[in-house]
């Protein structure tokens, strides 16, 4: 059997390795000249960092059982500890902790013991939380998770100090556009299955290091190939059945295809055949949300309290400490993540902005020495209201021709995590010889 994979970032590198695990010699192409997609490691200086700071959990199934196939140590490229959320609210701070006990008596335990929170504030948010699990963590018609919020209760600060921030990292869409029903599946997976779901997984290394360097080793020692600067321009169809993929130069035939692209490049290659109209009808309205991510270096000595913190009233969301992280003393990983202004602002307008900002949050750190500012305009889909309508799933009506990404219907929002199930689900259904 002949497999192609087009697009190696996580999906696209999930499906090979799962290909490869079961002996399909699967060949992987790559437009650009680095795997990893949306998720790669680029250079700053002499640090090697990623385009995105990215932050896991220990519901990341999927991800895990990645890197067990590839043998890479779970400790060697991330960091575990128990969910600590520390937020800074000007002159106060609000910090939630999750205890060592089993889900999700350890969430009720962090509300209730939460500092900056009120007992009041702690109780409103587990009356949500059961509320949640009553309705089995979904809505028959999907709301905003701001219009959810108003409904259980939750009082603007409590939503703002911890409700809107959880949104807007698991999501990357702010709270008054996010779905409710995308949010509760994050939040059933995370609080609601075991204690270690809920654990934190910072990265320690490059994502490079993480995923893609060991996926094409693990690729090509087991009988495949991964061709990188190798761009598809079209797919070939005939009689209802996958062909094979056209580059720029030639033409590669295979019995089995999966487009692992991004969805504005699937949509590009599926237009032109009407037997797709279906899912050039849902990519046409999916639209994607930016996430930016500076990078600042400082004298070294320059560090946090702990690996991260949240920002609440600016515009900067999250600062990480690369030095605490990854040795990298001195270097700061700022995020916003979402839409607004920040996009059309001038980078150096930006960056001396979030310095400030940071500056009334840490009086005492020196000014920065040299910055990176990396603007993913595309980081991922916009998980608004009814969104799963426009997802589309794995197999199509095209015999041999599948859509992995973090975009298809895994009901997870756009994550590393969703990207590595979509890959894997469409491999597994490869080798089971069907739709």
């Amino acid at each position: 059997m002949s497999v192609l994979v087009v697009g190696g970032g996580w999906a696209g590198l999930a499906a090979a390795v799962e290909l490869a695990r079961h002996g399909v010699p699967v060949t992987l192409l790559e437009a650009a000249r680095q795997l990893g997609g949306r998720a790669r490691a680029v250079r700053f200086g002499e640090h090697r960092v990623d385009n995105g700071q990215h932050l896991l959990l220990g519901a990341y199934s999927a991800v895990l059982d990645m890197l067990k196939v590839l043998a890479v140590r779970e400790d060697s490229v991330l960091r575990r500890s128990p969910l600590h959320l520390h937020l800074l609210d000007g002159a106060t701070s609000i910090s939630l902790r999750t205890p060592r006990l089993p889900a999700p008596l350890h969430l009720a335990w962090g509300l209730l013991r939460a500092r900056g929170l009120s007992l009041g504030q702690g109780i409103a948010a587990l009356r949500m939380a059961y509320s949640m699990r009553r309705s089995r963590f979904h809505l028959e018609a999907d709301m905003t998770v701001q219009a959810y919020l108003q409904a259980m209760r939750q009082d603007p600060q409590l939503a703002r100090a911890l409700w809107h921030p959880l949104c807007l990292a698991a999501l990357n869409t702010p709270a008054d556009q996010a779905s409710m029903n995308v949010f509760l599946r994050v939040l059933q997976d995370t609080f609601f299955s075991t204690r270690r779901s809920s654990d934190l997984l910072v990265p320690i290394a490059d994502l490079g290091t993480c995923m893609p360097q060991p996926a094409r080793d693990y690729i090509e020692r087991n009988g495949g190939s991964v061709r990188l600067g190798s761009r598809a321009i079209g797919i070939h169809l005939h009689a209802g059945r996958i062909r094979g993929v056209q580059l720029e130069q030639t033409a590669l035939l295979a019995e089995q295809v999966i487009l692992a692209t991004p969805p504005e490049a699937t949509l590009a290659l599926l237009l032109p055949h009407a037997a797709l109209q279906a899912p050039v009808q849902q990519l046409s309205n999916l639209h994607s949300l930016p996430i930016c991510t500076l990078y600042l270096r400082y004298p070294q000595g320059t560090t946090l309290p702990q690996d991260f913190v949240g920002l609440l009233g600016g515009t900067a969301q999250w600062v990480f400490d690369r030095g605490r992280l990854t040795g990298e003393n001195g270097l700061m990983a700022v995020v916003i993540s979402g839409p607004g202004a920040h996009m059309r602002e001038a980078g150096a307008s930006l960056t001396r902005r979030i310095v400030q900002e940071l500056s009334v949050h840490f009086p005492h750190w020196p000014s920065p020495l040299a910055s990176k500012l990396i603007r993913e305009r595309r980081a991922g889909f916009a998980a608004t209201v009814d969104v799963e309508r426009h997802r589309p799933g794995h197999a199509t009506v095209v015999d041999g021709l599948w859509l992995a990404g973090d975009y298809t219907a895994t009901g997870y929002p756009a994550t590393l995590e969703g990207a590595v199930r979509s890959g894997v689900e469409c491999a597994r259904r490869i080798l089971q010889g069907g739709n």
